[in-house]
């Protein structure tokens, strides 16, 4: 008997790394939803507060999606009069998101989903919408191909995103504190945001950085756009 399951054991298929990043994301943000509110309170002080209603300010079509919901902090911002879906990797994130969406009034289609792997068709989306999300996503090119496969045509992709500062001094430092900032609230504080939109085969729009300097900004807005 011990040898028969031990042979099941082994026979099992292994995890790969991306699933392992996955399943460690999830249940960081599992872990951190009842006091995200409170966190994210703090950090709203500062550019992203100014930042995430400037973002969706200018977000717009019949079809919008918003990636990253988290416990709802955007909500407040959605333009009216559109269908809004709203995808999280985390259930326990969304169960927070429900109930803003219940407070506000809203009609919003809330789903669990991976950026990575979204289960939309191809082209579904007039915009594309995401505020510090692209920080926590493990394969971050591979969620950026996704939005440029589900957004239409000349749709825009709207994000909200921390970078690394690209001087020498403060850039080695945020490499040297991102893993602590990593165990602590799952987000990357020292991507290339740029260089992996890029990658994704995106067009740069716009940006525009949340400080007076942009040379010492770590929160940029970007517009992208689906060009094909």
């Amino acid at each position: 008997m011990t040898n028969e399951a031990l042979s099941i054991s082994l026979s099992r298929p292994a995890e790969s790394i991306e699933d392992r990043a996955t399943t460690l994301t999830r249940a960081r943000y599992d872990r951190i939803a009842r006091f995200y509110d409170l966190m994210q309170g703090m950090m709203d002080r500062g550019p992203i507060g100014k930042g995430r209603p400037h973002l969706w300010s200018h977000v717009h079509g019949q079809s919008v999606l918003d990636v990253g919901v988290g416990t709802g902090k955007s909500m407040e911002y959605y333009p009216r009069g559109s269908q809004v879906t709203a995808i999280d990797l985390s259930e326990r994130m969304l169960q927070r998101a429900h109930k803003r969406a219940a407070v506000l009034g809203l009609d919003v289609d809330l789903r669990i989903m991976d950026v990575q792997h979204l289960e939309f068709p191809d082209r579904t989306f007039d915009a594309i919408a995401a505020t510090c999300v692209f920080c926590s996503v493990p394969d971050p090119v591979a969620g950026l191909r996704e939005l440029k496969r589900v957004v239409k045509p000349g749709g825009d992709i709207w994000l909200l995103e921390h970078v690394r500062i690209d001087r020498p001094m403060i850039g080695r430092l945020m490499d040297l504190m991102n893993p602590m900032m990593v165990r602590m609230m799952g987000a990357n504080i020292n991507r290339q945001t740029v260089e992996n939109v890029r990658r994704a085969g995106l067009q740069i729009v716009s940006v525009r950085a949340w400080t007076e300097s942009s040379s010492n900004s770590s929160m940029f807005e970007r517009e992208l756009r689906n060009v094909e």
